[in-house]
């Protein structure tokens, strides 16, 4: 296969047209679950995505990311809690609101490099954290529930399940289509530029500082839109969904799909959130044989400790991640057929 034609563009198209008719297997085998868990791995998998932007193109290893998804989040959240359940108010607002913060980050952040570049992001973000849970009137700790989704004109209705994974899923196409667009640009490029050799890329006259932090505050304001969407999925927004473990997760998701790859954070998100729902029930039936239901039942609740061993095999011999892998193997199924 060479050419359009390989591993890594057919698993992408198999990908795309897979999520595309999910509703219809959802409605024809009456199996509502199922479209629910993939409208909650589209939503991720647009956050990995924005996560991608900075993280695998520009070499900015960023800890807090999940504060967007709150920030987001709980400006939908105060709205509706107001009764201001506008979508035209909520997600304006929720938008300006994830960029601006964006913009605080990295304007700070980007001045650093390594490890404190680093801890820079993750300690907004924890402050970000204890700043929901103490506020009270928004139900501080226990989260906030949210009544009633957004509200736009008809006929789009956030009420409706189908419609909503489409939107969904339009955004998520409509992140990757941008971000593949930026990095293919005169932008990206000075982005991976900087990555590679920000000394070098000064002293030729690009001002990487301004680059970086624009690519920055794009992340964390496609970020924030994961966060309007998440908020609406779920009903409810909580400090949880800005604790710094959602920012480890964001980043599995790029590591395992394959950074710097458009379709690697959708890889890396589906993979995992499926491993993390079905994960259990493996162990719970390959465990029942052998040790008895009782026992397998008790161990399924340490899938974890199976997760981890798994995700350390794909990064050390998966350079690449998944994505990588797919490459590997076109590049021999090319090979073979040249022989």
């Amino acid at each position: 296969m060479t050419g359009v034609l390989n591993v890594r563009n057919l698993t992408a198209a198999i990908l795309v047209i897979g999520l595309v008719l999910l509703p219809v297997y959802s409605h024809l085998a009456g199996d509502r679950f199922v479209l629910t868990l993939f409208t909650r791995i589209v939503i991720m998998a647009m956050a990995a995505t924005s996560l991608n932007l900075i993280l695998g193109y520009g070499g900015m290893m960023s800890f807090g990311h999940a504060a967007y998804l709150g920030i987001g989040g709980y400006a939908v959240g105060m709205l509706a809690h107001e009764g201001i359940y506008s979508g035209f108010v909520q997600w304006p607002v929720a938008i300006a609101a994830s960029a601006l913060f964006a913009l605080v980050i990295g304007a700070l952040s980007l001045r650093t490099r390594g490890v404190y570049f680093i801890m820079i992001t993750l300690a907004f973000a924890q402050m970000a954290y204890y700043l929901v849970s103490g506020l009270a009137r928004y139900g501080g700790d226990d989260g906030l529930t949210i009544y009633k989704r957004s509200q736009f004109i008809e006929p789009l209705n956030l009420s409706n399940k189908i419609q909503f994974y489409y939107l969904c899923l339009a955004l998520l196409f409509a992140t990757i289509f941008l971000i593949w667009r930026l990095i293919n640009s005169r932008f990206g490029m000075a982005v991976q530029g900087a990555r590679s050799n920000e000394t070098r890329m000064r002293a030729i006259g690009f001002p990487t500082y301004r680059y970086r932090l624009a690519c920055f505050v794009i992340a964390g304001t496609l970020g924030g839109l994961s966060g309007v969407l998440l908020a609406n999925h779920g009903d409810f927004v909580s400090p949880a969904m800005m604790y710094w473990t959602r920012s480890g997760d964001l980043i599995i998701m790029v590591v395992l799909g394959g950074m710097a790859t458009a379709f690697g954070p959708l890889i890396g998100a589906i993979a995992l959130l499926l491993l993390e729902e079905f994960l259990p029930l493996i162990i719970k039936v390959a465990g029942t044989p052998f040790f008895g239901s009782s026992a397998a039942a008790r161990g399924s609740e340490y899938w974890m400790i199976v997760m981890g061993p798994l995700l350390l095999l794909v990064v050390l011999f998966a350079r690449g991640g998944i994505d990588g892998m797919l490459a590997k193997l076109g590049a021999k199924v090319s090979a073979k057929e040249r022989s």
